[in-house]
């Protein structure tokens, strides 16, 4: 198993926001989970949004938060991309019943509030956002398990 490589981002605004989660995209595929973690209103869903719409090549996709529907499915030509908000989940048997824990074979699937999975995947990219001066965000990303080389060389460059 591959040790965890810790790597810094810092966002000044929506927009660069918005840059990262498209260049981010271009090298994330099927079988990668993305766990974004951080205080509420610190910029999860807006990352996750950012990826979306650059997957689905569509600036302008309406992608809503998955706060009370767990979880939106899209489709990005063959690839399918899922995008969860663990939030409200009741218990870890909801992660079942919605689907979860397969599409993480298959799939893109990004999770906000990783931490009401009590067992996630070994494989996976977690992204920490913090909120800093002047409106900024810190995004910590840390790496666990082998093949995220592409995606490290992308957040470095943005680095």
């Amino acid at each position: 198993m591959n040790a965890a490589t810790d790597l810094t981002v810092t966002s000044t605004s929506d927009e660069t926001t918005d840059q990262l989660g498209r260049r981010m995209s271009s090298a994330l595929v099927a079988g990668d989970l993305v766990t974004l973690s951080g205080p509420l209103g610190v910029g999860k869903s807006h990352l996750s949004r950012a990826i979306i719409r650059a997957m689905l090549c569509d600036p302008l996709a309406q992608v809503p938060s998955p706060s009370y529907t767990l979880v939106n499915v899209y489709q990005a030509g063959k690839l399918e991309i899922w995008h969860a908000d663990l939030y409200r989940l009741g218990d870890a048997s909801e992660l079942t019943e919605i689907g979860l824990e397969d599409a993480v074979d298959h799939a893109l699937v990004l999770i906000e509030w990783p931490e009401r999975w009590a067992n996630l995947p070994t494989r996976r990219l977690d992204l920490t956002l913090t909120f800093e001066p002047n409106d900024a965000r810190s995004i910590k990303a840390r790496t666990h398990g082998g093949g995220w080389d592409e995606v490290l060389h992308v957040l470095r460059a943005s680095a």
